[in-house]
């Protein structure tokens, strides 16, 4: 019998070994020269370790070692006084980190695209739209907070929702993603309760004295209530809820899953007017009423909200719309936002409305705005690494989201990506909190401008400076809501953007007539793969689903198909009853 070459095979390895280094040196060299930073070494272990998960009964000084960044939850705020008068004063030092961060998305140059889409606005009462926020009657507060906020002009939605809601209405509020619709919410709700805190909120303790969890704490009793169907997108509206509360006695507070709940149930017994949360930690606190109640609750707001009107979501949903415990107040208002909202969730969003609620549409649900440069490229499944790597070095630098269709694909191609020598990272559900807080912060700060994702990451995401959406896999089971959603990261408040998408028949022909008619709509150009599935008649594209939707009573009965309150009906004050519709343009 022949002898094994063991050493023989040794050389074989090692020169493979040498041949893969030698390779991924190249490429290294090549992404620098492209302009790409060089990758860092991202050490999951630590988070892994037991020395660093939290624990219900630890402190929070010992739960992490001294280098792990803050939670996002634990962000500053602004902490009110008891000797304040009305007003409190300027905290310069805050100021400068809540409003003049360089990672702070600012407006962009091409707003004006965004407030030239027609508008739906309907109601019994319709609202007026406002044309400047100094003439909307907001507090002075929130209007001096606007204006460190830099935001100059109303966007569409914000000039349709700021009134509905200072006049007391319910709202479902459509618009495309990037907007700002978090604003459109968050600052008439704000006015209105500025200047009535200290008569409206439950008792808190003097912040300014110290505080003792034991002899301190309170039950968390918010006058406002934020779901939303993700961590990220609750953190982002909690970052904005800081920036409009800034010297006002409103304090806000985020509670979301993965997170300790030791430190959210601290945060929480300091006292909280403003509530922004995930539905499982929401229900998580409602079974705790000496933690929270939400008594006295007078706003509800429900951010992307066709995610969470699911026939699976109802019974949890129902709780959180009547609050888990007898609300004080009878004047309770409920709001509804999203870019995508279908006629079934629509008309179980109605269950939870008053009858004389405000509708405002932007466009057709579910569209995307013209700021999104779209591009489809045909790609065979197995050449699509060394696609997304030459489009990565053909490309200036800049902040790329990747989204790819299963969390395996994500580390994956994050290996691939970092072995090619550039900067990366992923994100996907099977991360602890703590990684997909840390993966957000690299990506935001540039440290790894590179982020790989699954569908988690498809709503709620603002990140400064997103130049470029690939997608690496056309959505599989969210189909074009799920695609408008993922462009939707990019091209935000006026900034235009770019969204490549690989494409094959094999996999993404069921997409392709919806993905075609969505690129016609927005005057994009269809590439030569696409033209079979362009519509027959080269003009129908989406039906509107609206247009012959009934307005139905508390009692479920119809109102009156001719006074004008359905989706698409003419406004019961319009001035001219040939118009069916309000065209918004500034």
């Amino acid at each position: 019998m022949d002898s094994f070459d063991v050493s023989g095979m040794d050389n074989a390895l090692k020169d493979i070994t040498e041949a893969q280094n030698a390779k991924k040196a190249e490429a290294a060299s090549t992404a620098r020269m492209k302009g790409w930073v060089a990758p860092e070494g991202y050490d999951y272990t630590k988070y892994n370790d037991p020395s660093t998960k939290p624990a219900e009964d630890t402190e929070p000084e010992q739960q992490l070692p001294q280098d792990f960044p803050e939670w996002a939850a634990n962000a500053a705020k602004y902490e009110w006084k008891d000797e304040y008068g009305d007003v409190g004063p300027a905290n310069l030092e805050l100021e400068a980190m809540l409003f003049r961060s360089e990672f702070i998305n600012r407006t962009g140059l091409k707003l004006g695209n965004l407030q030239n889409i027609e508008v739906i606005a309907e109601s019994r009462e319709r609202p007026s739209p406002v044309k400047s926020f100094d003439d909307a009657g907001l507090h002075p507060i929130v209007r001096d907070n606007i204006r460190l906020c830099h935001y100059d002009v109303p966007t569409p939605i914000q000039a349709y929702a700021i009134p509905a809601v200072l006049t007391g209405h319910d709202l479902i509020a459509i618009a495309q993603t990037g907007s700002g619709k978090t604003a459109a919410f968050l600052i008439p709700v704000l006015s209105k309760l500025m200047g009535k805190t200290k008569k409206l909120a439950a008792p808190r303790p003097n912040l300014a004295s110290g505080f003792n969890p034991a002899t301190d704490a309170v039950r968390a009793e918010p006058l406002v209530l934020i779901v939303a169907p993700t961590r990220e997108l609750s953190t982002q509206i909690f970052d904005e809820a800081r920036r409009l509360c800034y010297r006002s006695m409103l304090r806000p507070c985020v509670v979301y899953g993965g997170a300790p709940v030791r430190d959210q149930r601290d945060e929480l017994q300091r006292g909280c007017d403003i509530l922004i949360c995930t539905p499982g930690r929401l229900l998580d606190f409602m079974d705790k009423p000496h933690i929270l109640s939400l008594r006295r609750v007078r706003y509800t707001i429900i951010d992307e909200a066709d995610e969470l009107l699911q026939s699976d979501w109802e019974a949890e949903f129902q709780k959180i719309m009547s609050g888990g415990d007898v609300n004080e107040d009878a004047d309770h208002r409920y709001m509804m936002f999203s870019a995508t909202f279908n006629k079934d969730c629509r008309l179980l969003a109605r269950k939870y409305l008053a009858d004389d609620h405000v509708r405002v549409r932007i466009g057709r649900p579910g569209s995307t705005h013209i700021n999104v440069d779209q591009h489809i490229v045909y790609a065979e499944e197995p050449l699509k690494k060394q696609c997304l790597y030459d489009l990565l070095l053909s490309m200036p630098p800049s902040r790329t989201l990747i989204f790819v269709n299963s969390k395996a694909q994500a580390d994956l191609l994050d290996d691939y990506l970092y072995n090619m020598g550039l900067p990366s990272t992923s994100i996907h559900s099977d991360r602890t909190q703590r990684e997909r807080e840390d993966a957000l912060r690299a990506f935001r700060t540039a440290k790894c401008p590179i982020l790989v994702a699954t569908g988690v990451s498809a709503r709620g995401l603002d990140i400064k400076n997103v130049m470029h959406v690939i997608n690496y896999d056309l959505p599989r089971n969210g189909g074009i809501i799920e695609y408008v959603h993922r462009i939707g990261r990019t091209a935000r408040i006026g900034n235009e953007g770019i969204a490549t998408s690989f494409y094959n028949h094999d996999r993404n022909s069921d997409l392709a007539p919806e993905l075609v008619k969505l690129l016609l709509e927005t005057k994009q150009k269809i590439p030569d793969f696409l033209e079979p599935y362009k519509p027959a008649d080269g003009e129908t594209l989406f039906e509107d689903d609206t247009d012959d939707e009934e307005l139905v009573d508390s009692d479920g009965a119809n109102v009156d198909e001719g006074s004008g309150n359905a989706w698409g009906g003419i406004p019961l004050d319009s001035p001219d009853d040939a118009t069916p519709a309000a065209n918004y343009d500034f």
